[in-house]
């Protein structure tokens, strides 16, 4: 009896520590398990921290403070780690100040833009509106405006152009000039420099008052002026400025696709500051048609410069054909000024422009400048 009460008795016992272990490696198991969730929570943390995104503690919301998270068992990592992670997740819990990062500096622009196309096919016969050109160009800001946002342009060019009655050409010149532009990756402003009246042009003194209300909009260190008429026809041919003014429509289709003569500097050129204020700008006597380009070549000479040239594969223009322009006949006076250049560029030119601003106005693709620039002198009178 008494060995049945023992043996009974010792199988409670084996029981009862059966079920303690059983609970102990139950609690365990919890634990494990538990402690295993925080672990993994903390890597996925740390790997948060590591990309930069920082996360604040539900419990300190409103206090300011922020928190990193860092994993803390780093294979083959030594004390000396632990203890560097440590002061780092230290000063982590410090309060930061209101620093926001600074951006990336952007590298310069490349020389020769890789995403240029080379010869392009030019035409004139499809129909052209305002809305598709701005549909083209989205990433033209108002006022005819566009820097490149992935790297440093090397030049800030306004391109100006002499304008009046040529709305169906402006939008011709707008649609093809801005893809190209782009592409090039210059910081650029496009100004169309409007004479108001009928009195007659005066395409000269129409750029020096682009020039001068250029400057006010931005600081421009290089001045393209365009004809509106004329598309280049290879987008090689970089519109920046260089170190000799530059001369880019050397071959357009009405001449044959030739320069027509040495001094001929018409249609599209361009001068930096520099050199723009060296000649006194262009000259503002040269009332009608033709004159003024052989001037401004006659001052880029006296002033001991060279005109640069593109390639003549690469400087290829097509004109839009149109009639001649009403107040804009041939000037009779310009070969006697042209063999003048010398004694009137000093005091004929930006130092001596006058005119009257009435109205600048940015539209999407472009700033218009209207302006009303006198009429021309009197003639003399013959005997």
């Amino acid at each position: 009896m008494t060995r049945l009460m023992l043996g009974r008795t010792l199988e409670r016992i084996c029981k009862g520590v059966l079920l303690l272990c059983l609970l102990h490696f139950l609690i365990m198991m919890i634990l494990y398990f538990d402690v295993y969730s925080q672990r993994f929570d903390l890597f996925s943390r740390f790997n948060n921290g590591r990309n930069g995104s920082r996360n604040n503690i539900s419990g300190a919301a409103g206090s300011g403070h922020h928190y990193y998270y860092y994993n803390l068992s780093r294979p083959n990592a030594t004390a000396a780690s632990y203890m560097a992670t440590g002061e780092q997740l230290v000063l982590s819990l410090q309060p930061e100040t209101n620093q926001t990062p600074s951006p990336k500096p952007l590298p310069p622009c490349p020389e020769n833009p890789p995403g240029l196309v080379g010869r392009l096919l030019i035409e004139f016969s499809s129909q052209m509106t305002m809305e598709r050109v701005q549909k083209e160009n989205p990433n033209v800001t108002e006022g005819g405006r566009y820097n490149p946002p992935d790297c440093r342009p090397r030049w800030k060019v306004a391109i100006i152009i002499p304008f009046r009655h040529r709305e169906n050409h402006l939008k011709y010149w707008l649609h093809y000039l801005h893809p190209i532009l782009r592409r090039q990756k210059i910081d650029y402003g496009i100004y169309i420099i409007n004479q108001l009246g009928e009195d007659t042009f005066n395409r000269a003194k129409l750029l020096n008052v682009g020039y001068t209300e250029a400057l006010k909009d931005a600081e421009y260190d290089c001045f393209i002026f365009s004809d509106v008429d004329l598309i280049p026809m290879d987008d090689r041919n970089l519109y920046h400025c260089y170190d000799q003014p530059r001369h880019f429509a050397i071959a357009m289709d009405k001449f044959g696709f030739r320069l027509p003569y040495a001094g001929y500097f018409g249609g599209v050129s361009g001068l930096s500051k520099k050199q723009f204020l060296k000649i006194n700008g262009f000259p503002n006597e040269y009332w009608g048609w033709g004159g003024e380009d052989d001037d401004i070549y006659n001052r880029i000479t006296l002033n001991g410069m060279k005109v640069s040239r593109p390639d003549i594969r690469i400087g290829r223009y097509r004109m839009i054909k149109h009639e001649r322009d009403k107040h804009n006949e041939p000037n009779p006076q310009r070969f006697n000024k042209i063999q003048n250049t010398k004694n009137t560029m000093k005091k004929d030119g930006i130092s001596s422009l006058t005119y009257r601003l009435v109205q600048v106005k940015r539209y999407p693709l472009y700033t218009n400048i209207s302006v009303e620039i006198g009429k021309p002198p009197p003639r003399p009178i013959k005997g």
